[in-house]
Protein backbone atom coordinates (compact mmCIF):
# COMPACT_ATOMS: atom_id res chain seq x y z
CA UNK A 1 0.00 0.00 0.00
CA UNK A 2 1.45 3.59 -0.96
CA UNK A 3 2.12 6.14 1.42
CA UNK A 4 -0.84 8.37 -0.16
CA UNK A 5 -3.24 5.55 0.49
CA UNK A 6 -2.22 5.04 3.64
CA UNK A 7 -2.16 8.94 4.39
CA UNK A 8 -6.00 9.11 2.80
CA UNK A 9 -7.44 5.84 4.57
CA UNK A 10 -6.15 7.53 7.95
CA UNK A 11 -7.70 10.73 7.32
CA UNK A 12 -11.07 9.07 6.45
CA UNK A 13 -10.89 7.34 9.94
CA UNK A 14 -9.99 10.46 11.95
CA UNK A 15 -13.38 11.82 10.15
CA UNK A 16 -15.04 9.29 10.94
CA UNK A 17 -14.12 9.02 14.56
CA UNK A 18 -14.52 13.03 14.67
CA UNK A 19 -18.29 12.92 12.96
CA UNK A 20 -18.78 10.19 15.56
CA UNK A 21 -18.33 12.15 18.62
CA UNK A 22 -20.03 14.57 16.94
CA UNK A 23 -23.19 12.90 16.39
CA UNK A 24 -23.44 12.48 20.07
CA UNK A 25 -23.24 16.10 20.67
CA UNK A 26 -26.36 16.68 18.10
CA UNK A 27 -28.06 13.60 19.74
CA UNK A 28 -28.18 15.45 22.84
CA UNK A 29 -29.34 18.51 20.89
CA UNK A 30 -32.11 16.78 19.29
CA UNK A 31 -33.56 15.70 22.86
CA UNK A 32 -33.59 19.32 24.11
CA UNK A 33 -34.69 20.63 20.86
CA UNK A 34 -37.67 18.13 20.90
CA UNK A 35 -38.13 18.48 24.38
CA UNK A 36 -38.39 22.20 24.32
CA UNK A 37 -40.61 22.67 21.20
CA UNK A 38 -42.27 19.53 20.34
CA UNK A 39 -42.12 17.06 17.22
CA UNK A 40 -40.92 14.04 16.40
CA UNK A 41 -38.13 12.18 17.98
CA UNK A 42 -38.18 8.64 17.25
CA UNK A 43 -38.10 9.31 14.12
CA UNK A 44 -35.39 12.18 13.99
CA UNK A 45 -33.10 9.90 16.17
CA UNK A 46 -33.13 7.33 13.55
CA UNK A 47 -32.36 8.84 10.62
CA UNK A 48 -29.25 10.73 12.64
CA UNK A 49 -26.23 9.65 11.26
CA UNK A 50 -27.64 9.42 7.86
CA UNK A 51 -28.13 12.54 7.84
CA UNK A 52 -24.95 13.45 9.40
CA UNK A 53 -22.42 11.23 7.34
CA UNK A 54 -24.06 13.13 3.85
CA UNK A 55 -23.41 16.77 5.11
CA UNK A 56 -20.03 16.13 7.09
CA UNK A 57 -18.28 13.48 4.93
CA UNK A 58 -20.11 13.17 1.41
CA UNK A 59 -22.12 16.62 0.19
CA UNK A 60 -20.90 19.48 -1.57
CA UNK A 61 -21.91 22.15 0.05
CA UNK A 62 -21.72 25.85 1.97
CA UNK A 63 -23.19 27.05 5.00
CA UNK A 64 -22.05 31.00 4.11
CA UNK A 65 -23.09 30.29 -0.04
CA UNK A 66 -26.53 28.43 1.18
CA UNK A 67 -27.89 28.93 -2.25
CA UNK A 68 -24.57 27.61 -3.96
CA UNK A 69 -25.86 26.49 -7.56
CA UNK A 70 -22.83 23.44 -7.64
CA UNK A 71 -23.93 21.78 -4.37
CA UNK A 72 -25.48 19.14 -3.87
CA UNK A 73 -28.99 18.65 -3.04
CA UNK A 74 -30.86 16.90 0.31
CA UNK A 75 -34.38 16.59 0.41
CA UNK A 76 -35.73 14.95 3.65
CA UNK A 77 -39.00 13.59 2.11
CA UNK A 78 -39.89 12.26 5.73
CA UNK A 79 -39.97 15.74 6.93
CA UNK A 80 -41.35 14.77 10.42
CA UNK A 81 -37.61 14.38 11.07
CA UNK A 82 -36.47 18.04 10.37
CA UNK A 83 -35.47 18.27 14.31
CA UNK A 84 -32.41 15.87 12.98
CA UNK A 85 -31.94 17.94 10.26
CA UNK A 86 -32.09 21.48 11.85
CA UNK A 87 -29.25 20.34 14.66
CA UNK A 88 -27.02 19.20 11.75
CA UNK A 89 -27.44 22.56 10.07
CA UNK A 90 -26.99 24.70 13.16
CA UNK A 91 -23.62 22.43 14.09
CA UNK A 92 -22.18 23.16 10.58
CA UNK A 93 -23.28 26.62 11.62
CA UNK A 94 -25.98 27.58 8.85
CA UNK A 95 -27.89 29.44 11.86
CA UNK A 96 -27.26 30.03 14.88
CA UNK A 97 -27.46 26.96 17.53
CA UNK A 98 -29.67 29.45 19.80
CA UNK A 99 -32.21 29.44 17.19
CA UNK A 100 -32.76 25.61 17.47
CA UNK A 101 -34.83 26.67 20.95
CA UNK A 102 -37.38 28.44 18.61
CA UNK A 103 -38.32 24.77 16.70
CA UNK A 104 -42.06 25.21 16.42
CA UNK A 105 -42.93 28.44 17.59
CA UNK A 106 -44.62 31.40 15.42
CA UNK A 107 -42.78 32.93 13.02
CA UNK A 108 -39.31 30.95 13.65
CA UNK A 109 -37.59 29.87 10.86
CA UNK A 110 -37.43 26.19 11.96
CA UNK A 111 -41.08 24.54 11.86
CA UNK A 112 -42.52 21.22 12.54
CA UNK A 113 -41.67 20.21 8.86
CA UNK A 114 -38.71 21.43 6.58
CA UNK A 115 -39.16 25.30 5.13
CA UNK A 116 -37.77 26.97 2.42
CA UNK A 117 -37.32 30.16 4.77
CA UNK A 118 -34.91 27.85 6.58
CA UNK A 119 -30.96 28.52 5.38
CA UNK A 120 -29.56 25.13 3.44
CA UNK A 121 -33.49 23.62 3.41
CA UNK A 122 -33.68 22.40 -0.57
CA UNK A 123 -37.16 21.41 -0.80
CA UNK A 124 -40.28 22.03 1.55
CA UNK A 125 -41.47 18.56 2.65
CA UNK A 126 -44.35 16.75 4.92
CA UNK A 127 -47.17 15.22 2.88
CA UNK A 128 -45.28 11.71 2.14
CA UNK A 129 -44.35 10.35 -0.52
CA UNK A 130 -43.54 13.73 -2.69
CA UNK A 131 -39.88 13.97 -2.02
CA UNK A 132 -38.40 10.93 -4.31
CA UNK A 133 -40.36 13.16 -7.17
CA UNK A 134 -38.62 16.15 -6.23
CA UNK A 135 -35.59 14.95 -6.44
CA UNK A 136 -35.62 13.31 -9.70
CA UNK A 137 -36.76 16.90 -10.94
CA UNK A 138 -33.78 17.87 -9.41
CA UNK A 139 -31.20 15.61 -10.98
CA UNK A 140 -32.83 15.63 -14.20
CA UNK A 141 -31.95 19.18 -14.08
CA UNK A 142 -28.24 18.95 -13.09
CA UNK A 143 -27.71 16.82 -16.46
CA UNK A 144 -29.93 19.29 -19.09
CA UNK A 145 -27.72 22.03 -17.23
CA UNK A 146 -24.29 19.90 -17.34
CA UNK A 147 -24.10 20.43 -13.80
CA UNK A 148 -22.01 17.96 -11.67
CA UNK A 149 -24.02 17.64 -8.41
CA UNK A 150 -25.86 14.68 -6.90
CA UNK A 151 -29.63 14.69 -5.53
CA UNK A 152 -30.08 12.89 -2.31
CA UNK A 153 -33.39 11.74 -0.88
CA UNK A 154 -33.85 10.83 2.10
CA UNK A 155 -37.33 8.80 2.42
CA UNK A 156 -39.25 6.55 5.62
CA UNK A 157 -39.94 3.11 4.94
CA UNK A 158 -43.79 4.20 5.93
CA UNK A 159 -43.30 6.46 3.19
CA UNK A 160 -42.88 3.28 0.50
CA UNK A 161 -47.03 3.42 1.02
CA UNK A 162 -47.39 5.53 -1.56
CA UNK A 163 -48.04 5.13 -5.05
CA UNK A 164 -46.17 7.75 -6.25
CA UNK A 165 -43.08 6.72 -4.59
CA UNK A 166 -43.52 3.57 -7.20
CA UNK A 167 -44.20 5.89 -10.07
CA UNK A 168 -41.22 7.85 -9.17
CA UNK A 169 -38.91 4.96 -8.50
CA UNK A 170 -39.99 3.75 -12.58
CA UNK A 171 -39.35 7.13 -14.25
CA UNK A 172 -35.81 7.67 -12.52
CA UNK A 173 -35.02 4.30 -13.76
CA UNK A 174 -36.41 5.38 -17.40
CA UNK A 175 -34.09 8.82 -17.38
CA UNK A 176 -31.02 6.98 -16.08
CA UNK A 177 -30.81 9.02 -13.29
CA UNK A 178 -27.31 8.24 -12.01
CA UNK A 179 -27.02 11.04 -9.95
CA UNK A 180 -30.00 10.35 -7.85
CA UNK A 181 -29.43 8.47 -4.59
CA UNK A 182 -32.71 7.69 -2.68
CA UNK A 183 -32.08 6.23 0.64
CA UNK A 184 -34.88 4.74 2.84
CA UNK A 185 -35.07 4.93 6.72
CA UNK A 186 -36.17 1.11 7.69
CA UNK A 187 -36.97 1.99 11.35
CA UNK A 188 -39.67 -0.53 10.85
CA UNK A 189 -42.59 1.99 12.05
CA UNK A 190 -44.94 3.92 10.54
CA UNK A 191 -47.51 5.92 12.10
CA UNK A 192 -50.37 3.31 13.04
CA UNK A 193 -47.63 0.79 13.93
CA UNK A 194 -45.03 -1.83 12.44
CA UNK A 195 -44.69 -1.22 8.51
CA UNK A 196 -45.15 -4.82 8.09
CA UNK A 197 -48.23 -5.34 9.84
CA UNK A 198 -49.85 -2.09 8.00
CA UNK A 199 -48.67 -2.92 4.31
CA UNK A 200 -45.32 -5.80 3.83
CA UNK A 201 -42.23 -4.51 2.47
CA UNK A 202 -40.76 -7.10 1.93
CA UNK A 203 -38.42 -8.10 -0.59
CA UNK A 204 -38.05 -4.01 -0.65
CA UNK A 205 -34.53 -4.64 -2.30
CA UNK A 206 -35.92 -6.60 -4.90
CA UNK A 207 -38.72 -4.57 -5.67
CA UNK A 208 -35.83 -1.51 -6.76
CA UNK A 209 -33.70 -3.64 -8.53
CA UNK A 210 -36.57 -5.22 -10.44
CA UNK A 211 -37.73 -1.56 -11.25
CA UNK A 212 -34.04 -0.95 -12.57
CA UNK A 213 -32.47 0.29 -10.01
CA UNK A 214 -28.55 -0.86 -8.12
CA UNK A 215 -30.00 -1.23 -4.00
CA UNK A 216 -28.07 -1.94 -1.24
CA UNK A 217 -28.61 -2.38 2.41
CA UNK A 218 -26.73 -1.68 5.55
CA UNK A 219 -26.41 -0.77 8.82
CA UNK A 220 -28.19 2.79 9.12
CA UNK A 221 -26.48 3.77 12.10
CA UNK A 222 -22.76 3.33 10.93
CA UNK A 223 -20.69 5.85 9.54
CA UNK A 224 -18.34 3.49 7.63
CA UNK A 225 -21.56 1.43 6.11
CA UNK A 226 -23.54 4.27 4.91
CA UNK A 227 -20.43 6.03 3.55
CA UNK A 228 -19.11 3.33 1.37
CA UNK A 229 -22.85 2.88 0.07
CA UNK A 230 -22.25 6.06 -0.46
CA UNK A 231 -19.45 5.44 -2.52
CA UNK A 232 -20.41 3.30 -4.02
CA UNK A 233 -23.34 4.99 -5.58
CA UNK A 234 -21.17 7.23 -6.79
CA UNK A 235 -19.79 4.60 -9.48
CA UNK A 236 -22.97 3.32 -10.68
CA UNK A 237 -24.64 4.17 -13.61
CA UNK A 238 -28.18 3.70 -12.46
CA UNK A 239 -30.14 5.30 -9.77
CA UNK A 240 -29.19 3.94 -6.57
CA UNK A 241 -31.25 2.85 -3.65
CA UNK A 242 -29.80 2.64 -0.15
CA UNK A 243 -32.07 0.43 2.54
CA UNK A 244 -30.97 1.68 5.86
CA UNK A 245 -31.88 -0.77 8.72
CA UNK A 246 -32.34 1.63 11.83
CA UNK A 247 -34.01 1.85 15.53
CA UNK A 248 -36.30 4.22 16.23
CA UNK A 249 -35.58 5.75 19.40
CA UNK A 250 -32.02 5.20 18.70
CA UNK A 251 -30.22 5.02 21.79
CA UNK A 252 -33.14 6.04 24.39
CA UNK A 253 -34.14 2.38 25.38
CA UNK A 254 -37.66 3.14 26.40
CA UNK A 255 -37.95 4.38 22.84
CA UNK A 256 -36.24 2.05 21.29
CA UNK A 257 -37.67 0.39 18.65
CA UNK A 258 -41.30 1.62 19.83
CA UNK A 259 -44.01 4.45 18.54
CA UNK A 260 -43.96 6.04 21.48
CA UNK A 261 -41.31 8.81 20.16
CA UNK A 262 -43.65 9.32 17.15
CA UNK A 263 -44.68 12.75 18.77
CA UNK A 264 -43.53 13.09 22.63
CA UNK A 265 -42.59 15.58 25.91
CA UNK A 266 -41.01 13.74 28.22
CA UNK A 267 -41.23 14.23 31.71
CA UNK A 268 -38.45 15.39 33.71
CA UNK A 269 -37.61 12.36 35.10
CA UNK A 270 -37.51 10.77 31.21
CA UNK A 271 -35.79 13.36 30.26
CA UNK A 272 -32.90 12.81 32.84
CA UNK A 273 -32.89 8.89 31.82
CA UNK A 274 -33.05 10.00 28.33
CA UNK A 275 -29.57 11.97 28.77
CA UNK A 276 -27.77 9.67 30.94
CA UNK A 277 -28.56 7.30 27.73
CA UNK A 278 -27.09 9.20 25.33
CA UNK A 279 -24.04 10.28 27.07
CA UNK A 280 -22.97 6.28 26.34
CA UNK A 281 -24.11 5.85 22.69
Amino acid sequence: MSRAVERTELLQLNEVLMLKDKIRSIRRSILDTVNLGGGHLGSSLSCLEIIATLYFLKMRHNPYRPDWEDRDRFILSKGHAAPALYAVLAELKYFPKEELATLRKFNSRLQGHPDLRTPGIDAPSGSLGQGLSIGIGMALAARMRGKRYRVYVLMGDGECDEGQVWESVMMAAHLELKNLVLIIDRNGWQLDGRTEEIKKKVPLMGRLRSFGWEAYTINGHSVEKILEALDYADHSDLPTAIIAHTTKGKGISFLEDTNQGHKVRLDADQYLAALKELDKV
